[in-house]
């Protein structure tokens, strides 16, 4: 009897642990769906595709099929574009399904995330259309919808604004999303929530301009690559890129708005060194697939025309930075360079700006204010005008279909 105890306890001493769920998330956007487990260990898997009708089947190898994993089901969205319904239990001993019934056919990506920041092991799941929709498009044909510009029936008084041959498009990116929440603040507030606040403003302001037309890289709580924000503006053909955030810093008495232009060789202040560093840890965070990440972003510092973007990013920097001078005090009274790989677009004039610093106690309550999110908003607004009466749109980018 104590061989055959002595036994069983062995057996159970040297069978492996299961891995348990802790938590899950779903991240529906228009872009692409996310999925995402969050282990205290990694998670073994296996993937395979169903047709007829479209389901994606996950089998989960040694885990515990726990509270995390059974209310799954329950966090898929009625307006989630790709997932109908999906379903978790145990197939066979060991192993936990989760099947997933599409809307439609879809590109999954599956992948693993080592931990990092607060969170722990995480198994991603992104579902992406199989044919992405091209942002152009969709662009020119939102263009169609909107009102004509007016011509003017008299000449504008002096000093006379350089006429626009066409609509300026402005690539409008509010940072981090989804899985990285950005900065925190130490009154609960988000980054990513205050970025797109303050991001859906500024579209609405220059939606509003005659002669203007915005595109947000993101417009939900979804996460979005460094390199896919830079992409998105290149396929719409951007006249002007402007990335929004309210970063922190290490010390709290940290406090003034800030922009940025890319810097190709060192920082020029401590504090956009150690931003710069943050931010390109964004992907880290948010969790990308480095295994079929594009690598153009590495190229575009050998590209000869960046350095006249460069120039253009400061000019753009300068105006803006002028204009939240008048309603938040400077950070810095220049405009910044740092290494941030949302800038790296090698033809698009691109800043980064700095609203305010969110681990700031008295800015985070400015942040959260309606009426201090639309000033800031208007003086993007103003800086951008300002830069575009010196530097109007180059005419060869086919954006004006209307004109």
């Amino acid at each position: 009897m104590a061989a055959v105890l002595l036994g069983t306890l062995a057996l159970w001493l040297a069978a492996p642990a299961q891995a348990q769920v802790l938590s899950t998330r779903i991240w529906p956007a228009k872009d692409y769906t996310r999925v995402t487990l969050e282990s205290k260990s990694e998670i073994k898997f296996s993937v395979f595709v169903v047709k007829n009708p479209e389901r994606l089947v996950v089998d989960l190898e040694g885990v515990e099929l726990g509270p995390a994993l059974a209310e799954l089901d329950g966090k898929v969205a009625t307006g989630d574009p790709y997932i109908e319904k999906l379903r978790v239990a145990r197939n066979r001993p060991g192993v936990v399904r989760l099947v997933l019934d599409l809307k439609t056919e879809v590109k999954p990506q599956v992948f693993t995330l080592k931990p990092i920041a607060d969170y722990g092991h995480r198994l991603v799941l992104d579902l992406y259309p199989l044919v992405a929709p091209d942002p152009l498009a969709v662009l020119i044909e939102a263009d169609g919808k909107l009102p004509r510009p007016q011509a003017a029936e008299a000449p504008a008084p002096m000093p006379m604004k350089p006429k626009v041959a066409r609509f300026a498009t402005i690539v409008i990116d509010p940072g981090h999303g989804g899985e990285d929440p950005g900065a925190l603040g130490r009154l609960g507030s988000r980054e990513k929530d205050i970025t797109l606040t303050v991001a859906r403003r500024l579209k609405a302001l220059i939606d509003a301009e005659p002669d203007m037309r915005a595109v947000l890289t993101r417009d939900g709580d979804y996460y979005l690559a460094l390199e896919a924000r830079v992409d998105k503006a290149r396929r719409v053909k951007a006249d002007l890129f402007v990335s929004v955030h309210a970063d922190a810093f290490i010390r709290p008495h940290a406090r003034g708005s800030s922009v940025f232009a890319l810097s190709t060789r060192r920082a020029t202040s401590e504090a956009a060194r150690w931003l710069a560093k943050k931010e390109n840890e964004a992907d880290l965070v948010g969790g990308v697939n480095l295994d079929v990440k594009d690598r153009y972003l590495a190229q575009t510092l050998l590209d000869l025309s960046q350095t006249a973007t460069i120039d253009y990013s400061l000019r753009l920097g300068k105006a803006v930075l002028g204009e939240l001078g008048q309603v938040n005090t400077l950070h810095k009274a220049q405009v910044e360079q740092a290494s941030f790989a949302v800038l790296k677009s090698p033809d698009v004039p691109s800043i980064l700006v700095e609203t305010a610093f969110i681990s700031n106690p008295e800015e985070e309550k400015r942040l959260n204010d309606d009426a201090y999110q639309d000033q800031l908003a208007r003086a993007i607004l103003a800086g951008i005008k300002r830069y575009l009466a010196r530097h109007p749109p180059r005419p060869q980018t086919p954006v004006a279909l209307n004109q």
